[in-house]
């Protein structure tokens, strides 16, 4: 057995077991336990290779396979909740206030509106509120913050509007219900703590909410509204 042979077949037997001690169980019979009578001895014997139904593996060479096998698992984890944000060079307004942004919406502690109104690719006027923690997981933000496309409202979005056609469309999210009905103005009931986001700009956004409009060359007009939940957990 050549020793990339070797490393699957260690590898294999790692994943199976959780220690080396449920390992060399696997390899005692209960021959083994009747003529010996003591499950310790068995142990050491499997251990010395003179017993055992399978692969001979050292508990150095295990220990060492199971933490290397660990250390990947936990690398590609971290890897996957880096920031899509991380190491790049942002220098528009409106993408350095996303990326400030990204990790508190992904863990949940702040939860941003995003109001955009521009044009679209038909020249026409669109508007609406966008649910960002919603955005960030339902698609990859790499095309946004590497420049590639713009963050435009879609019909999926809390609220969409598009100025020439007069189409209105409005959306509940995960965590947002919207009230649509109000008289005074579209409001968004954040679920987890029940609170009333008010985007009307004339009026306070709500307990626990901020407004901040992001001066930016990408939009006609970008306003952030961030809420942060105070339910108790």
């Amino acid at each position: 057995m050549d020793q990339e042979e070797g490393l699957t077949a260690v590898d294999n037997i790692v994943t199976q077991f959780n220690t080396y001690e449920d390992f060399l169980d696997s390899q005692i019979t209960t021959v083994d336990l009747f003529y010996l009578e003591d499950e310790g001895l068995a142990r050491q014997l499997v251990e010395l290779g003179y017993r055992g139904t399978g692969e001979v593996v050292k508990r150095e060479d295990f220990e060492t396979r199971k933490a290397a096998i660990e250390i990947a698992r936990l690398a590609e984890r971290t890897q996957k909740k880096t920031l899509t944000s991380a190491g790049k060079n942002l220098q528009e307004n409106f993408l350095k206030a996303l990326a400030v942004r990204e990790e508190d919406n992904r863990s949940g502690k702040v939860s941003s509106v995003i109001f955009i109104r521009d044009k679209n690719s038909h020249g026409q006027e669109i508007s609406g509120y966008i649910d960002y923690a919603h955005r960030l997981k339902s698609e990859d933000f790499e095309v946004y913050f590497n420049g590639r496309k713009r963050l435009l409202p879609r019909y999926t979005d809390l609220s969409f509007y598009n100025w020439d056609s007069q189409i209105a469309v409005w959306n509940s999210t995960p965590n947002y219900q919207v009230i649509a009905d109000n008289p005074e103005g579209l409001l968004f009931k954040y679920k987890r703590d029940r609170k009333i986001l008010n985007v009307d700009p004339k009026a306070s956004p709500g307990d626990n909410s901020t407004r901040i409009p992001i001066p930016t060359e990408l939009y006609i007009q970008a306003v952030i509204f961030d809420h942060i939940s105070r339910r108790k957990t």
